[in-house]
């Protein structure tokens, strides 16, 4: 395993998990046991996240445009989901995890809803690390809705400044994600966080999300531990 300086860990990474359809086809398995089999991962990685005591985690786990797959999908990506939320209760609790919801969780079932709302309730006073888990999530309908609440505000616009706006995006009061962690090879961002991840350090690996671990988490974390951050400068 990698080795890495836990004195300049990143405090915030974001997980773009994908992979999990082509993980299953190149097994012989549905899509939907890829799914079923993501979940160890996300069980692993948000483990090792808190014991490294990372301060901030995300993950992309639903896209507003994941909503065009067949509707059997869709609707054991939302039983999953529940599944998840249900198993992973007691390891927030224990750990002090904050669990906090981005995206257009009203247009998603009651039921999901409910679920959400009552870890998010439960886990609202936890000082441990913040878990942002983002469902029906779109980066452009991030920033529209921020631009339009903003408005309705009445604050005078033309005096508004980045970090203003950033209070009005769906990670409010966060900072922006260091490192963005691509799997399954692809070299895109998929609307995800498109106004925070302005400067992050993207990482990518062909590793599935169903079979990426600890390991590869340190091997991101190591990789971005020896980058030289400039920000646009030299």
């Amino acid at each position: 395993m990698e080795a890495i300086d836990r004195e300049r860990l990143p405090r915030h990474i974001a997980i773009i998990m994908d992979g999990n359809g082509r993980w299953a086809r190149e097994r012989g398995f549905t899509r939907i046991k890829g799914h079923k089999a993501a979940i160890n991962a996300v069980q692993s990685v948000v483990k090792a996240c808190i014991e490294l005591k990372v301060e901030h985690l995300t993950l992309f786990a639903f896209s507003t445009e994941n909503w065009k797959r067949p509707p059997q999908e869709t609707g054991t990506l939302m039983a999953l989901l529940r599944q998840y939320l249900r198993m992973e209760f007691k390891t927030v609790d224990q750990y002090d995890v904050r669990l906090h919801a981005i995206g257009a969780i009203d247009q998603l079932g009651t039921g999901i809803q409910k679920d959400l709302a009552r870890v998010v309730k439960a886990t609202e006073h936890h000082r441990g690390m913040l878990f942002n888990l983002a469902l029906n999530y779109s980066g452009r309908s991030d920033i529209i809705h921020a631009i339009q609440t903003l408005y309705k505000s009445g604050k005078d616009l033309s005096q508004l400044t980045e970090g203003e706006f950033n209070q009005w995006l769906s990670t409010a009061g966060q900072p922006d994600p260091d490192l963005v962690i691509r799997t399954s090879g692809e070299y895109r961002i998929s609307n995800f966080l498109l106004w925070q991840i302005a400067y992050s350090e993207i990482w990518v690996t062909k590793t599935y999300w169903p079979d990426f671990g600890r390991a590869d988490l340190y091997r991101a974390i190591s990789d971005y531990q020896n980058r030289n951050r400039r920000f646009g400068g030299i």
